[in-house]
Formats: C-alpha cells, structure tokens, sequence
C-alpha cells in the first residue's frame, strides 16, 4: 500500500471528504481545491491516515514524463478550456445579433430580409414609410421582433438560472423547474386564463398572476425546507419536487374543471411554453430582472466556485455556504418567476445549455456565466423561429420543440462523458 492512502482503498479520491463521505456535485470529475487554484499545495489536508503526502516528508515527487505525442490533459478534468472563453463569447453574441435580424425576418407571412432592414433601420432612424408599407412595419415592430428579443431574453434567463440551481443543490441533473417555481406559476396563469380571474388587470394579468404565485410558491418551498442547520440541497430538492407535484395536480384540476374548450388550449399552449403573447410592454420587466440575476452570479462566481467543493471546503475559504445558498434561492426563483411568466415553462433550456458551456469552457462558474445566457439567447431563438414556421401558419409549442432537441443531445452528452455523470462510481 503507498503511504499516504486510506486503508482498504484502490487508490486516493480527492472527492472524499475526510469524514468518508462522497464529496460536492462536480460536473466532469473530482476536483480538488488545489486544482481551483483556492489552496497551495503545501496547505493540502492530510489523508485518512493521518501521513503527510510523500513530497512533505522530504521526498521529492515523482517526475511524470508524458507519452510523446500524446501529450493532453484527462478528458475528465472539469477545468480544461477546450475553447477560448472571449472568443468565443465574441462569436456567440454575433451569432446571437444575426439570430434575432433572422427571427424578425422568418414567419408565415413572406417578407424579405432586404426588406426587413430597410423597415428596421426606417424605425430606428424615424424614416419615412410608404402606405403600402405599414402593414409590414407593423408586423416587425410590434409581433416578430418583440417577440424575438424576448425570446432571447427567457433563454439567456433560463440558462443563467441552470447554472445557479446546479450549484445551489449540487446535482448536474437540476434545472430551474427543480424548486416548483414553474408549477407554482402555472397555477396563477391557469386562474387567469380558464376562469377569468384579475380580469381588471387586461393584458397585463396572465403574467401578474403567474409571477404572484411563483413568488407564493418560493416562500412556501423556502420555509417547508428550511431547518435549524440552514437550507440543505437534499432538503431543498425533496421540498421542491414534492410542491411541484402537488401544483401539476391543482393545474391539472382546474383545466378538468374549465367549461370553455377555447380556454383550455389556451392554457396548455402556456404550459407547453409559448411566446405568442410577447409585447413591448413584457420586455423591459423580464430584461431587468434577467440582466440583474446575472449581475448578482457574476459577482458571486467566485463563491460559486467554493460552494461546489463542498461545505467544509468553502467555510475555510471565508464563504458562508447557508447565506450563498439563500441568495441563489431568491435569485433564482425571481428570474425563474419572471421568465414563466412571461412565456410560460419552457423545459430543457436550463438543464442543457450549461452542460454544453462546461463541455467548452471548463468547470470555471465566471467562464461558464459567461458562455451559458449567450447560448441560451441562440438556442431559443432558433427554437421559436421553428415553432412558428415549421407548420405555418399554426403555431406549435416552443416547450415541444426543446424537449424533442434536449432529449436526444442530452443521451448523447451522458454516454460520452458517462463518467461525469456518475457511470462507474
């Protein structure tokens, strides 16, 4: 046995707490906290045994020599940088701005891209139109590219708030939808739409009463996980999925209950997810409350970072695990709320896109914050343009549309990196 091992163990796992335990939700891999760069290796922690590593007891460490020409890191460890971040980003935003001039100009009514910049720039400009020309202002104007910034708007939202929920609850498989946010809205909207309740509100009530319940629905999923230890993952999952349930039941009961067939669909087009209803006046409330989550995890990246190698390993870092945790909850569901309100649940946006992030750029929570809304933004954009020209000029569910891309990548992306999904442990 080579000293400075746990007995009785094929070899060391820098997963492993030293109670024993399996160690923090790591999406490709262990990680130590000297491989984050937040320790020195001579303020390692000693092994199970209590013996010093060999190279602290006056023996200088092995010399490992890689193969020639095999020269690469391990396909398992999260903090590679497969691809430059800035560039990368870079080319994602352009991507993005060329996505959005392509969601104003597909639809089912026929209008040119030429002809789209040129009713683009008349509107930012204050040019002047021709008659014949107003109906096709007022079709990019007001429906096309409201409703393709917004959908840019719920993908970067989504996707910043997968990453969140992943760190907040240590598990790859977490999503936005995990904590019963998403259910919770569904049963305000539902009111609305199948029973006219807050008919007074007009327009504005679908998302006034979906944000109100998703912001009932945390503060109920807050105080029921809550403990005298703080807000712990296990619990914090268990409580959510279990609400979650019981508000898919309550939705389930009112659309049973609903007398009006026309009201129905309506309201299983918003729980399938749909950006039909985006006006100018959603806009600016989901891109402020987006724009300042992802302020809030932006700066919170490092700590972030900490919090994923485990409790222990974060408070002597200086972070306070239970007050991280309470400010990714608040965060995340006040994103999370506004963007169903707004579009109802759209599914697999933030469980995907941030394992796609990490697959580039590494397990880094600043790298991936910043990769991860941008091909949110991409990905759903591209998803409405399907959803409203594919069968025009009927309209499919955007929701249908991301399970049916999300299912098949997803498989792809466990059964090559089947090791970061636990295979084998």
């Amino acid at each position: 046995m080579l000293p400075g091992r746990p007995r009785g163990k094929s070899g060391g796992n820098p997963a492993l707490t030293r109670n024993g335990e399996r160690g923090p939700y790591q999406p490709y891999g262990p990680v130590s906290p000297i491989a984050l760069g937040r320790l020195n290796p001579d303020d390692s922690p000693r092994t199970a045994r209590g013996t010093a590593p060999r190279h602290a007891r006056g023996r200088r460490p092995p010399r490992r020599t890689p193969a020639r020409g095999k020269a690469r890191p391990a396909v398992n460890d999260p903090l590679v940088r497969r691809t430059p971040t800035l560039p990368l980003a870079v080319g994602l935003a352009a991507a993005l701005l060329l996505s959005l001039v392509c969601g104003v100009a597909f639809g089912s009514s026929g209008i040119g891209l030429p002809r789209v910049l040129r009713l683009l720039g008349a509107g930012l400009t204050g040019g002047r139109l021709e008659a014949e020309e107003a109906a096709a202002y007022a079709i990019v104007w007001e429906i096309r590219l409201p409703r393709t910034v917004l959908a840019a708007v719920v993908g970067a939202g989504l996707a910043a708030c997968g990453v969140a929920v992943q760190a907040l609850v240590r598990n790859a498989l977490a999503d936005p939808f995990v904590l019963g946010i998403s259910s919770g809205a569904a049963v305000g909207a539902n009111a609305v739409l199948l029973f006219g309740a807050f008919a007074s509100l007009g327009v504005w009530a679908v998302s006034v009463s979906a944000f109100g319940s998703a912001l009932a629905a945390m503060a109920l999923v807050y105080l029921a996980a809550r403990t005298a230890f703080g807000l712990t993952p296990l619990r914090l999952v268990l409580t959510g999925t279990a609400l979650s349930y019981g508000f898919s039941a309550a939705t389930t009961l009112m659309v049973f209950a609903a007398d009006r067939g026309e009201a129905a669909r309506d309201a299983m087009m918003w729980l399938l997810g749909s950006l039909g209803g985006a006006t100018w006046g959603s806009v600016p409330i989901a891109a402020l409350t987006v724009l300042a989550g992802l302020a809030h995890l932006a700066c919170a990246a490092g700590r972030l970072d900490a919090l994923a190698m485990g409790d222990e390993t974060s408070a002597s870092l200086g972070v306070d695990p239970d007050r991280l945790r309470r400010e990714l909850f608040v965060v995340t569901a006040a994103v999370t709320g506004t963007v169903v309100a707004v579009s109802g649940a759209i599914g697999f946006v933030g469980l995907l896109v941030p394992h796609l992030a990490r697959m580039l750029v590494g397990a880094g929570h600043r790298r991936v914050l910043l990769v991860a809304p941008l091909a949110g933004a991409l990905l759903l954009v591209w998803v409405d343009i399907a959803s409203r020209t594919l069968l025009a000029p009927a309209e499919l569910p955007v929701g249908v549309f991301t399970a049916v891309l999300g299912v098949p990548v997803f498989l792809l992306m466990m059964r090559r990196r089947g090791q970061a999904f636990g295979a084998g442990r």
